[in-house]
């Protein structure tokens, strides 16, 4: 017997029932019954209904040419009847994992597609959690650990400084679905019941903190997947940022162990850690008041924190299971002309080397030394000159050594006087500038003036000299003026009277006080 796809269709003996069979019972206590009708062509149709169901029209006229009813939207000429959904087996308000299976309870053929929970698929109050990391809710422990590891790495705050907001809720997503309890307590009662708490813990973990558990706590270096980089001094003088030269480092790193290639011993011995999980850290749970507990993450004890162990029978003889071997490596270190103190000379790559983690970079930090004669300041050069009283006078001509071996002559014009502190420079004497280094800055010159000695000269040639000079300045003394002697100023003891005023004030207590208004 064939049955009808929407309900209406022929029988060849008019028999209201199928195949001599009494009305069926559907699936969940829903009692279908059948209604009988003719056609045109005066042959028995029938069609199934649920109790209270509006009567459905009947099927359009036969074609006699084909046998088939005419076109009334389906090739067939039949119509399908509203189905009527299965009432939902669990609590109201559920959303479907998969995709929507409803049986209408009719038949066209072909086998019924099935519910959800024939199908295989996962039926969650809610999806929020599944739709931030882009995995179905049927989804295996293995597939949220991929999905995290992913998005955690793409929106991490050293990578997108932006997206903090959207790495706060992936942390919050794999916290939860990671957590069979967990995942269990959000798939029943969603986002809500973990707020209050139905899994024993209300409060999420900080998404730094989740972030390195999962790559086995190794901080931002675990994180950046890079190893640590060496930083380095290197003492160089003056000259050698003038002039530029080429320096030998000798360094100590570590190497992936080639015997072993960085498994630590031989194949298939390396074991995750049992005590840890792997993860490299443990995590300790410590009750420090009611209902107050403390979360204590350190560094696992059996493995080192490095997630795995090997027997010791089994470890490689040349790096001892450590998977690494120290090696002395010399680099070569150009100081340019023109660098400064504190530049930094980056070697990439050249820092130690573990396994599975790109190695990190050597930094040489430049360091210069004092030197006696001149100090820089950006791209000039300051130095200080002494000359004396009858130089800054008369003039003079003077000769310095620059940081490249030349000799520089400077003479000062005629009639010139030089001042004690007087500033003078020379241009294009100055350090090189980096990376241009035919371009030089200025050389400042500081004049020193030093005065002669006292009784240097005897009294009888004093008028000499003062003959020379610009005149004295007259000054008009009358009596009620008063006569003090000038003496040398001693610092020292000018610093022992101020000390020993504020002791009298000490002793005399305070001159005056604070004092408080009352009501």
């Amino acid at each position: 017997m064939q049955q009808s796809k929407a309900g209406l269709r022929a029988h060849p003996s008019g028999d209201p029932t199928e195949g001599g069979h009494t009305p069926r019972e559907r699936p969940g206590g829903d009692r279908w019954t059948q209604l009988s009708q003719s056609n045109s062509s005066g042959q028995s149709s029938h069609r199934r209904c649920p109790p209270g169901h509006p009567i459905l029209e009947p099927a359009g006229p036969t074609d006699p040419r084909k046998g088939k009813g005419a076109a009334t939207g389906r090739r067939d000429g039949r119509r399908r009847a509203p189905s009527t959904p299965k009432p939902p087996s669990k609590a109201p308000n559920m959303a479907r994992g998969g995709g929507q299976g409803w049986s209408s309870g009719e038949s066209d053929g072909r086998p019924e597609e099935q519910g959800p929970e024939e199908s295989g698929d996962k039926m969650v109050k809610e999806t929020q959690y599944y739709d931030i990391l882009g995995v179905k809710p049927s989804a295996s422990p293995e597939e949220i650990k991929k999905a995290y590891r992913k998005l955690a790495l793409k929106y991490h705050p050293d990578k997108n400084p932006d997206e903090g907001e959207k790495f706060k809720l992936i942390s919050q997503a794999y916290e939860v679905l990671s957590d069979p309890k967990k995942r269990d307590v959000y798939d029943q009662g969603g986002e809500q019941a973990i707020k209050e708490g139905g899994s024993g813990s209300p409060s999420f973990s900080s998404p730094m903190d989740i972030f390195d558990m999962f790559f086995g706590g190794g901080g931002r270096m675990a994180r950046e997947r890079r190893g640590k980089n060496v930083v380095h001094q290197l003492s160089v003088t003056l000259e050698d940022l003038y002039n530029g030269v080429t320096k030998k480092l000798a360094l100590q790193k570590n190497i992936i162990c080639e015997k072993c290639e960085g498994v630590g011993g031989k194949k298939g011995s390396v074991e995750k850690c049992p005590l840890c999980k792997g993860r490299g850290m443990q995590i300790h749970i410590q009750q420090i008041g009611p209902g107050m507990v403390q979360q204590i993450q350190t560094m696992c004890i059996e493995c080192k924190g490095q997630g795995e162990r090997i027997n010791p029978k089994d470890r490689c003889e040349s790096c001892s299971g450590t998977k690494v071997i120290r090696e002395k490596k010399i680099i070569e270190v150009h100081v340019e002309k023109g660098m400064k103190d504190g530049q930094k000379i980056l070697f990439h790559g050249e820092g130690d080397q573990e396994p599975e983690l790109e190695p990190g970079d050597v930094i040489i930090v430049l360091d210069q030394k004092d030197h006696s004669v001149f100090q820089r300041r950006g791209h000039d050069l300051i130095m200080k000159m002494k000359i004396q009283l009858s130089e800054a006078l008369c003039g003079f001509k003077k000769t310095i050594k620059t940081l490249d071996d030349r000799i520089l002559v400077i003479t000062s014009k005629s009639g010139e006087v030089i001042k004690h502190g007087d500033l003078k420079c020379v241009r294009n004497e100055g350090m090189p500038i980096y990376k241009a280094p035919l371009e030089k800055g200025i050389l400042i010159i500081q004049f020193l003036v030093i005065f002669p000695e006292k009784h240097w000269l005897s009294p009888d040639k004093l008028p000499q000299l003062e003959a020379l000079l610009p005149p004295r300045q007259k000054v008009r003394i009358t009596d009620d003026m008063d006569q003090v002697e000038l003496t040398e100023f001693n610092p020292s003891e000018q610093n022992w009277r101020q000390h020993r005023e504020a002791y009298e004030e000490d002793d005399d207590g305070p001159r005056a006080g604070v004092q408080c208004q009352t009501a």
